[in-house]
């Protein structure tokens, strides 16, 4: 226990000293500085913090790791022959490309001499040197080694060394942590740290949701409430399907380069009008709604050890005790006694894709697909939906990386977002219709915008009304406006915590929120076989999202509207009494939530009182709002 405290203590004492504040924002005007625009730079300074804390631990968790995999390798090595310890080495580095060059040497030997596997610059071999005497000096003398951080070709390293099985020999390694500089850019996105760059395939604006008046964003702190679309782009749902006289006649009107159909909405693409003027162009027409084509974005204590309780499932994962301090806070450890999941429900994440190849979750995978390229698989190329994945379902019990709260649901990627985190609304519906249409019982959507589209809200709704438990991050601006999906009524909203229960600084709330979830520092998977920790609603999502399939395994007669009522009946209350705007419900406990599910189903009379009043909250809200707007 102190161990573990003192660990995480240091990381976060250390995380500061990693990713200095000094440029990562453009430094505000002191003569604008106003007491609201201080309150929003606080606030930006503690997304900051949470950063440089995310990529303190994953420099903490990638050190672990590597430790483990070459201890493991080195253990199965000893007494094999040259050939075949070349194979196990070769198939290390190709499973672990950022461990850039291993050595498998024996007691005494030049390390000249070692079997060599992999290749470094110049640069690299001369700035290793004196960490790689100490390693071998070390090898030599059956002990354990991590040096520290070294930097070298513009990026960070540090050298290890594993002893053998058999005294005789050790596994040395120089690894490269690429994935400090990715979580760092990952994290400054997904927190809202800097304002969303104009890149990939879009052409983006930025509007006031509630207004849609044009917004000009110059600081990552003005970007709370405002909404991302595709400039030349327009959504359309027809109250009568046109003929295709008329959709020819449209398209040579707006001189349209591109067009989709979903259903009876389509999205036109003009080669010489903006999305306000093919807004006023569709309004002559015999339409239902007319919207811009939104985009969607990524929305990124004490531990209780098993003999404090004897009614625990404690994984052997190797990260799990030292760092994932969120399932044992959240009572996922006795949840598991009722039920650690089912191969019969799959779960959707619609993101940016899953590492199909993973070794902690490609036994995991169901099929899945990518609608930003149909023609290639659903593979991650952010890092967002492989962190995300990791928190529902990682393979539990494998000795390996970390423990999802699923051991036996299936993952099925949807990819809709694209390498910059980013993905329209018709990507996005065209995702969730997708994943209901395979099969799909549960939904996580860790993404979102402040913007109401109806023609997304038309896919919530097609698979919410096909009993589908549909599950949204709030956001990570710290505001009270309402975020989408997550505010539809037919969807589950969740906020952030962090170890001490408390409301992470940078979560969203309203009345439209459910439940609350950890989402601070969270340890998960990451592309490239590696690991990570993230922050976010995003990562609170996950974890709901989870505990909705668990339930559906334990009672799968259960309603999609049971399931969400039971996850607010069983939260463990914070904040101010009852349900509150900050944590919803609370937030949630697994094993009270799988002991009411499996006792049997709510009556359909309390479900509807329960979502009338859920209506009734979010009226309220929009009742406020336009008080707001209208200085009331």
């Amino acid at each position: 226990m102190w161990k573990y405290i003192v660990t995480l203590a240091a990381v976060i004492a250390g995380a500061f000293m990693l990713l200095p504040r000094e440029g990562n924002t453009p430094a505000p005007n002191p003569e604008t500085v106003t007491p609201a625009s201080e309150l929003r730079m606080s606030e930006l300074r503690m997304k900051e913090a949470t950063l440089n804390q995310d990529v303190a631990l994953t420099g903490v968790l990638c050190r672990s790791q590597c430790s483990t995999e070459l201890r493991r390798n080195a253990q199965a090595m000893s007494g094999k022959s040259g050939d075949e310890q070349r194979k196990t080495m070769e198939a290390v580095r190709a499973q672990h490309p950022h461990m850039e060059r291993l050595y498998w040497t024996r007691r005494g030997e030049p390390l000249d001499r070692a079997t060599a596997i992999g290749s470094l610059k110049e640069e690299v071999s001369k700035a290793a040197a004196p960490m790689l005497t100490e390693a071998k000096r070390r090898a030599d003398n059956g002990q354990t080694y991590q040096s520290d951080t070294f930097q070298a070709d513009g990026g960070s390293y540090f050298v290890l060394t594993e002893p053998s099985g058999d005294g005789e020999h050790a596994m040395i390694g120089i690894v490269r942590q690429h994935i400090l500089q990715q979580v760092a850019d990952h994290q400054k996105k997904n927190l809202r740290i800097v304002t969303y760059p104009a890149e990939g395939n879009y052409k983006i604006e930025s509007v006031d949701s509630r207004t849609l008046r044009d917004v000009h964003a110059d600081h990552p702190e003005e970007n709370e409430g405002t909404s991302h679309y595709h400039k030349n782009q327009i959504v359309v749902k027809f109250k009568k399907e046109p003929t295709q006289a008329e959709i020819d006649c449209i398209r040579q009107d707006i001189d349209a380069t591109h067009m989709k159909k979903l259903g009876y909405t389509y999205v036109f693409e003009s080669n010489k009008l903006e999305a306000k003027q093919l807004m006023n162009y569709f309004r002559a027409h015999n339409v239902e709604y007319a919207e811009p084509h939104f985009l969607y974005l990524t929305n990124e204590k004490p531990v209780r050890l098993a003999q404090d309780n004897p009614n625990t499932v404690v994984p052997n994962d190797s990260l799990y005790q030292r760092y994932q301090w969120n399932l044992p806070l959240i009572e996922t450890e006795a949840g598991w006694n009722v039920s650690k999941g089912s191969s019969d429900v799959t779960v959707a994440v619609i993101d940016t894709g899953v590492d199909l190849n993973h070794p902690d979750l490609r036994d995991q995978l169901a099929s899945g697909t990518n609608v930003v390229n149909p023609d290639t698989a659903p593979n991650d190329d952010v890092g967002h939906g492989t962190h995300v994945a990791g928190v529902i379902g990682a393979l539990v019990n494998n000795h390996l990386g970390v423990a999802g709260m699923n051991w036996y649901s299936r993952i099925m990627p949807v990819k809709v977002l694209d390498s910059s985190g980013a993905g329209s609304t018709y990507a996005v519906a065209q995702g969730i219709i997708w994943a209901v249409d395979n099969g799909a019982k549960v939904i996580n959507m860790s993404l979102g915008n402040y913007a109401d589209a109806e023609f997304l809200h038309e896919a919530i709704k097609y698979a919410y009304d096909r009993d589908v438990v549909l599950i949204a991050a709030s956001g990570n601006d710290n505001t009270e406006t309402p975020g989408y999906p997550a505010a539809y009524p037919e969807v589950f909203a969740v906020a952030a915590t962090d170890a001490q229960r408390n409301k992470a600084p940078f979560s969203n709330y309203g009345d439209y929120i459910d439940v609350a979830a950890p989402g601070v520092s969270i340890a998960s998977t990451y592309p490239g076989s590696q690991y990570a920790a993230l922050s976010g609603t995003s990562m609170a999502s996950p974890h709901v999202t989870a505990l909705a399939a668990l339930i559906r395994s334990v009672n799968p007669q259960l309603s999609n509207k049971e399931v969400m009522q039971i996850m607010r009946n069983t939260a463990t209350d914070l904040g101010p009494q009852g349900k509150d705007k900050y944590y919803g419900f609370g937030q949630i406990d697994v094993a009270r939530a799988l002991e009411a599910a499996r006792k049997g189903s709510l009556s359909e009379e309390k479900a509807v009182e329960t979502n009338n009043d859920r209506a009734e909250d979010r009226r309220g809200s929009l009742i406020r709002l336009l008080e707001r707007l209208l200085g009331y």
